[in-house]
């Protein structure tokens, strides 16, 4: 039977955004049909290396990326094209959670590889709609701020669960309504109402993240809100700004003592 391993290295290899999907959707539902097996002898995996991804768009530093208002349908391509990058790199991100962290139980795999699912399908989303605004996937330039965080936190399962689910995807729910309702007073509902669906399911994917990170916190004998609280002071560079979306967070597991903490941060 195939392994999920090297086929979730595989979707990580693939460059061609279109192939990553096609990759990503059918490894996706072979391992939901049991077509894929989970072997307890694997090998240790691979130092982590660049991810597969086009020639396009070019990466620069984040403050190197243009800011752009979204009064003009290229100031609003430009923004959906930030978005779709997040999306791309998160497939990235997902695969290597389930190629990376061997030994978990096989409810963390089917979590991973649902998100990993989810992710290629909300780039997908957002790729037609910049084809629908006379654009596409590379057309303007964009960071590589989410698989440095990958790179930082390859030895550490928790420290990935806390950092990338809870941190990084845990801004999207902070900031994702201003954006919704900036996109409609814009007169650009249909891209208000994709983020919509990106919004309603990152919460289900930080979740996820929050409940490995607890696993992780569990096995150590640490405690999650005081052991969170810490790896984000050593690790995230800055503060936390606020606000934060309250509802979400505490949805996707968040705890009261873990989102005054961050707010003390600010």
């Amino acid at each position: 039977m195939p392994d999920l391993f090297q086929a979730a290295a595989s979707c990580i290899g693939a460059s061609d955004p279109a192939e990553k999907l096609r990759l990503t959707q059918a490894t996706a539902a072979a391992f939901r049909a049991g077509e894929l097996a989970i072997p307890e002898d694997a090998p240790e995996p691979e130092a982590i290396g660049a991810p597969g991804r086009p020639a396009r768009p070019r990466l620069v530093l984040p403050r190197e990326v243009p800011q752009r208002g979204l009064g003009s349908v290229e100031g609003r391509a430009a923004f959906l094209h930030a978005i779709a990058h997040i999306e791309f790199n998160a497939i990235n991100l997902a695969w290597d959670a389930v190629y990376r962290f061997r030994g978990m139980p096989p409810a963390y795999y089917q979590d991973w590889v649902g998100v990993a699912d989810d992710e290629a399908r909300h780039f997908a989303l957002l790729t037609a709609r910049l084809g629908e605004q006379g654009f596409a996937y590379g057309d303007f330039d964009a960071h590589n701020g989410l698989w440095e965080m990958a790179e930082k936190t390859a030895g550490s399962g928790l420290r990935r669960m806390a950092l990338v689910p809870r941190v990084l995807e845990a801004r999207g729910l902070d900031v994702t309504p201003g954006m919704i309702a900036r996109l409609r007073s814009n007169g650009d509902p249909a891209s208000a109402a994709i983020l919509e669906v990106i919004l309603a399911e990152e919460v289900a994917h930080v979740a996820a993240g929050t409940r490995w990170y607890h696993w992780h916190c569990e096995r150590a004998g640490l405690s999650p809100g005081r052991e969170f609280i810490r790896l984000v002071r050593e690790t995230v560079r800055g503060s936390m700004r606020g606000p934060f979306n309250r509802p979400a967070r505490l949805a996707a597991g968040f705890e009261e003592d873990e989102i005054r903490g961050l707010e003390t941060m600010e």
